[in-house]
Formats: C-alpha cells, structure tokens, sequence
C-alpha cells in the first residue's frame, strides 16, 4: 500500500484496454500523477523543483501532453510518499507503454504538434461527435475526395507529399472499420456536401461511400440543409470521449495554425449544447440518407 493516509488515498490507475494507444496512457498516467500529488499536498512549482524542471512542464505533464522519464516519475512517486512496490512498478510499466510511438509517428514531418495530439486523442476515443461546416469529416472520407481536398490545401506541395498526406488520412479512416471501433456522429452543413472538390464525379463517389458508412451500427451521419436556418455553431468543432473513467471529455477546436482543447466542464456543456441542437435542427439519420441518394441521382 501507499504510505499516504487513508484520507488521501487515490483511485487505482486501470486501463480500459490493452490497446489502448500512448496518447490515452499518457493522459491516464497524468490524470493519476495529479491526483497523487494533489492527495500528497504538493504544489506544482515543489513537483517541479524535485525533477529540475517548471511547474509548467508538471501541469503539461499531468496532461498527458509530454512524454515521460521513468526517473522522473519515479521521483514524483517518492515525493508524493508513494513508497508500495507493487503499486509503484505498476506505474513505472504504465510510463514505457506511454512513452511508445503510434503508427502516426512515421507521418510526424507531416503534422504540426497540435494535430499529432489530436490524431493520438481520436485514435483512442469512445465517442466521437462533430460538426463540419465546409468539408465531409476525415474519418469519413473517401481516398479520391481526399486527395481533391489536400491537393487544394497543400497547393505547393509535390505529389509525393501529397500522397503521404493521403495515406495518413485513410490510415485514420480505418479506425471505422476497426475491430473496435468509436461510436461515430457527424453533423455536415449542406454546404459540405454540395461542394465538389476535384469535380462531380469524385463528389459522387465520396456521397455513395458515405452512404455505406451510414449503414454501419456506429455511425450516424446528419446533413444540416439550408432550408432550416443556419447553424448554431461559428465553425466545426470536435467532442471526444473517453471509455476510461480518468478521463474528461475534450472538445477539440482547429485553427488555421493551431488547435485549442477544451476540457473545461463549461466548456463542455457548452459545445454539447450547440452539438444537441443541431442534431435536433438537421434531418434526421433517415431522412439524411434520402437526402443524399437524391443528390447522387441528380449527378
């Protein structure tokens, strides 16, 4: 046991699955730092001076948003009066496992930090909810349909580059059709599937892969049209949930350079709101599905 008093004792650190990817068990790991510290009655800026570093880097820390030094954690634990051996190595195992590279490490010259971030948080997601205003969602994208919008964004960039770009983006759609896959909802703004990047037949069969998508137990997909007022929201917007009781959920926001995630529980009520009300405002899941079949006919 811990040596901290039994007023102070802190929940088990449990993983919700053994696949559970580094961005998680970074997070899960911070999630129980801070707890262990917060029970101990230690400040940031003392966790900080004890491994020579800022109490900056102690809050990104617990975070999850570094990676971690087994001597460092093994110094917090020792700090923070956890003293058990069993309970210690059970931390110290957690610290390799975060510090372990997912698949999207090989893609690392292609994303800024923020997005790499976001990439880790989305591969590990329960629930997965969002609203996209000018663009069909990553995850529900087809290859061609993301090829027209990279080569759009990316207008410099050499083909070789843009194809990388391409193969991390269906590398991240697989996560639909993976052995466990997240609870998936999109809200689209009509004006999302009515733009054709890369022309009308790659739009057409961006739509009828969509359609597929939509037959699928986990993925709900609602079209936001035109003809019920506007949205709700001032850009798209991302909620992740978690399986693992550690952790918040996040609402992820993305910028033209850079990202902010809100965990805040204010901020959260709010972006759920907005996400209820318009899923209430778009057609529903049925009617979303005609609406897209009379759109493809049409082409």
């Amino acid at each position: 046991m811990s040596s901290l008093p039994a007023e102070h004792s802190v929940e088990p650190l449990v993983v919700g699955s053994e696949d559970s990817g580094p961005t998680v068990l970074r997070m899960v790991l911070g999630s129980q730092l801070r707890r262990l510290r917060i029970a101990a009655g230690v400040t940031r800026g003392a966790a900080g001076y004890e491994i020579r570093c800022s109490h900056t880097k102690i809050s990104r820390m617990e975070l999850g948003q570094v990676s971690f030094k087994r001597r460092d954690v093994a110094d917090l634990l020792t700090l923070y009066g956890v003293t058990d051996d069993t309970e210690r190595e059970a931390i110290l195992s957690l610290t390799a496992q975060a510090n372990a590279r997912g698949w999207w490490h090989n893609f690392a010259d292609l994303m800024p930090g923020w997005f790499e971030v976001y990439v880790g948080l989305e591969e590990a997601a329960s629930v997965i909810r969002s609203y996209e205003a000018q663009f069909i969602p990553g995850l529900l994208q087809s290859e061609d349909y993301a090829r027209a919008v990279i080569r759009d964004g990316y207008p410099l960039a050499s083909p070789d580059e843009i194809e990388r770009r391409v193969r991390l983006r269906m590398n991240r759609a697989r996560l639909v059709h993976s052995p466990e896959p997240p609870r998936i909802w999109a809200i689209i703004d009509e004006a999302a599937v009515r733009r054709q990047p890369g022309g009308a037949a790659v739009m057409r069969a961006q739509l009828e892969h969509m359609l597929e998508l939509c037959r699928l137990p986990h993925v709900t997909v609602q079209v936001a049209p035109f003809a019920r007022g506007g949205p709700a929201a001032a850009g798209p917007f991302t909620i992740l949930r978690f399986a693992e009781p550690a952790l918040p959920d996040i609402v992820y926001l993305e910028q033209l350079t850079g990202a902010a995630y809100l965990d805040k529980r204010e901020d959260l009520d709010a972006y759920t709101t907005v996400v209820d009300q318009l899923a209430v405002q778009a057609l529903t899941p049925s009617e979303t599905i005609g609406f897209l079949t009379r759109i493809v006919d049409a082409y």
